[in-house]
Formats: structure tokens, C-alpha cells, sequence
């Protein structure tokens, strides 16, 4: 198992793995070619050095993947924080230690850049991830909310 920055050439799997499940099922889609905006937005993360998208490698196959922002705030003496988002191990996967590896990693990048927080968001629906964050140390500490804007 390997963790690294995704390239363009896992922008597929990433998509497969974020497809996967309840919530992605009806708002990815995974046709063939790739909608264009997966690749403009790829292309958009990859240039920004406070945007990490990160997958986990085994046996040549793309098995998690999530996404790693680093946000400056005033809040908190002026530091930083990470927002980790697009958490995703495959279903094969799961139960043997491949999400926690991932989000250990994901910590020690966020202390690496100094950052005085790790944050992160999951649906409501969600009870196995809220588990899986709360071992890790994780707190349940805010309500949060969203605003979905139309494209058009």
C-alpha cells in the first residue's frame, strides 16, 4: 500500500470511488470519456500548493482516495487549518486499515504545514465514517451547513 498525490491518469478511479456509494451514485458520473469538468477541476487542484488530492495505491490499483486543503484564518492567532473532504476507500477494502492509514497520513501533512486544526465534514447518513473519525480523535463539535447554488 502506498499513499501519493494523484495524477491525471487516476482521475477515473477517483471518480469510480467517490461513484461507489449512496450519495456519489446520484451526483457522479463515471460515463465514458470522463465529463470534461473532472479534468478541469483535477487540473485546477493539481496547480494550487493548498490543494492535495491524495490516493492510495495497492497492488497498481487505486483503492481510497480524499482531498487536502490547507486554509489560513485569522481565527486561532492567524494559523492554518486542513479541510479533509472526498474521503473514499473501496469496498474491498474497507476493514483493514487502509482509511486509517490514509487519514494518519492526511494528519501528519496538516502537522507538516503547520496547521493547528484538521477538519472535516460527513452526511448525517453516514454513521460507519462518524465512527471511524471519532477513533481517530475526531469530535463531533459543530452543526454544519450548506448552500447548494445553481450552475446556471
Amino acid at each position: 500500500m502506498r499513499i501519493r498525490p494523484a495524477t491525471a491518469d487516476d482521475v477515473r478511479a477517483i471518480v469510480e470511488l467517490l461513484a461507489a456509494d449512496q450519495l456519489g451514485a446520484g451526483r457522479e458520473d463515471t460515463s465514458d470519456p470522463l465529463p470534461a469538468e473532472y479534468g478541469t477541476a483535477f487540473e485546477a487542484i493539481d496547480r494550487d500548493p493548498n490543494n492535495l488530492l491524495a490516493v492510495v495505491e495497492a497492488d497498481a490499483r487505486v483503492v481510497a482516495c480524499m482531498q487536502l486543503t490547507f486554509i489560513p484564518y485569522l481565527t486561532h492567532r492567524g494559523s492554518w487549518r486542513a479541510q479533509i473532504e472526498g474521503v473514499r476507500v473501496a469496498a474491498d477494502q474497507r476493514g483493514h486499515g487502509v482509511g486509517r492509514e490514509l487519514m494518519l497520513w492526511a494528519i501528519a501533512q496538516a502537522r507538516d504545514r503547520g496547521c493547528r486544526l484538521v477538519q472535516l465534514t460527513s452526511n448525517r447518513t453516514r454513521g460507519d465514517a462518524h465512527r471511524f473519525y471519532t477513533s481517530l480523535g475526531f469530535e463531533l463539535t459543530h452543526e454544519g451547513f450548506k448552500l447548494h447554488l445553481d450552475p446556471d
